[in-house]
């Protein structure tokens, strides 16, 4: 085309097409793992990935790439690289697979076993599904912990599904899908969704311990922020710095909890969210006598929901009381530093009204000594002036001086003043 391309058009084009359900044939069965850990053991899982297919010397996936799918011979593997965690899925038709009679084999007895060991991370989920026909009832029962079975018709009544959310002795969980009339395509996008289900019910749940975890701080929290606000009804002056001071601690705890834990709340009810979803892509219908897999999820993963939502609730009130009663302090300190100024302000101007009555004595004792020391002066010159022809006494010229001179000093200092001041 003519025109200029986004670079990251062909990108974007294609995420609808990434991780694509593969088409499926029953019987099989498939080995899926969860390894999650640091973005150091994520990357290292391609260089693990790497390491198996050099030994069978096979191709080895792009350096960016995060979704790879081969057939290696024995077993079929599918690699994905997501943001938390990295999935392993080991598939295995089951009649190119060893079983004991009547028991299927698992997809991970085909898988090398040193390999499968130095998976990087640590493991959240392993799960073994088996894909068999309707007729396989028995398996159910051979596989499956009868007490805690749970299962469901899928996909509009086309197949069977049954768990029982059990951790077996293999160290794995189990789920048999009896698979009826449906295409390979829908029969793949069926089991990918049972798969997601585990997932992303597994990484729900990472959040429950961290909402635990939180609850004991947030309830200590939420005590001492019930005796500060106690205490700031009571406080004296001199007690609002120390009070300030611990108020400051604690919303800089609670912001750093809220820091720490806000990320996986915010992925876990993302993850909560994904759950229903493929619960609902799955079309349930109820078998007789049992749970399905929605109803299952309604009574025992909405608890660990509602704790993390409730977590999360509680550390943005805690945050807004924080906030509030922080406001509040300041408030206090802020009226009583703006008390402290008027009496200031007020004690100012009571001096600044003595300095002036004290200027008006001193003005008047200046005009008294500055008259006396010019009518000494007249005296002298009208002494000194007698011998040419003066005819008053020096100190009867003082006496008739002393009035017109203090009259006029007194005015003079009246003129600076109203030029000095303006009054």
């Amino acid at each position: 085309m003519p025109l200029t391309q986004h670079p990251q058009r062909v990108a974007l084009h294609n995420e609808v097409h990434a991780r694509p359900p593969q088409a499926l044939v029953a019987p099989l069965a498939l080995s899926h793992v969860v390894m999650v850990g640091s973005a150091a053991s994520r990357e290292a899982s391609r260089a693990h990935l790497a390491a198996l297919l050099r030994d069978l010397h096979l191709p080895l996936p792009d350096a960016q790439q995060s979704y790879f799918r081969m057939d290696l011979g024995r077993f079929q593997l599918r690699w994905e690289l997501h943001t938390e965690f990295v999935s392993w899925t080991f598939l295995v038709p089951l009649g190119e697979t060893p079983g004991t009679a009547g028991t299927p084999a698992r997809a991970l007895d085909a898988v090398p076993q040193d390999w499968f060991a130095g998976l990087p991370g640590e493991c959240l989920v392993s799960l073994n599904l088996w894909v068999l026909g309707l007729e396989a009832q028995t398996t159910v029962r051979q596989q499956l912990q009868e007490d805690h079975l749970v299962g469901a018709a899928v996909a509009g009544g086309s197949g069977q599904v049954y768990t029982d959310f059990m951790i077996h002795p293999d160290g794995a969980s189990r789920m048999v899908l009896l698979a009826g009339a449906m295409s390979t395509r829908r029969l793949g996008r069926l089991v990918q969704r049972l798969i997601e289900i585990e997932t992303y019910r597994m990484a729900a749940l990472l959040g429950l311990p961290a909402a635990r975890a939180a609850s004991s701080v947030l309830g200590d929290a939420e005590r001492e922020l019930a005796e500060l606000a106690g205490a700031i009804r009571s406080a004296r002056r001199e007690d609002e710095p120390l009070l300030l001071d611990r108020l400051t601690r604690l919303a800089g705890a609670v912001e750093s909890q809220h820091a720490t834990t806000h990320s996986r709340f915010s992925a876990s009810a993302a993850y909560f969210e994904l759950v229903d979803k493929r619960i609902r892509d799955i079309q349930e219908s109820p078998l007789p006598g049992l749970q399905t897999l929605g109803q299952f999820m309604d009574r025992r993963l909405n608890p660990a929901r509602s704790t993390c939502e409730w977590a999360t609730r509680r550390q943005d009130a805690l945050s807004q009381r924080v906030a509030r009663i922080s406001d509040l302090l300041r408030t206090r300190v802020e009226i009583e530093q703006q008390q402290s100024s008027q009496a200031l302000l007020t004690t100012m101007n009571q001096r600044q009204g003595l300095q002036l009555k004290l200027q008006s004595t001193v003005e008047g004792l200046s005009v008294a000594a500055i008259t006396y020391y010019i009518a000494g002066l007249v005296s002298y010159i009208a002494k000194g002036a007698q011998p040419w022809g003066w005819p008053w006494s020096a100190e009867g010229t003082a006496a008739v001086a002393v009035p017109v001179v203090a009259l006029g000093v007194w005015w003079s200092l009246r003129r600076l003043h109203r030029r000095v001041f303006g009054a």
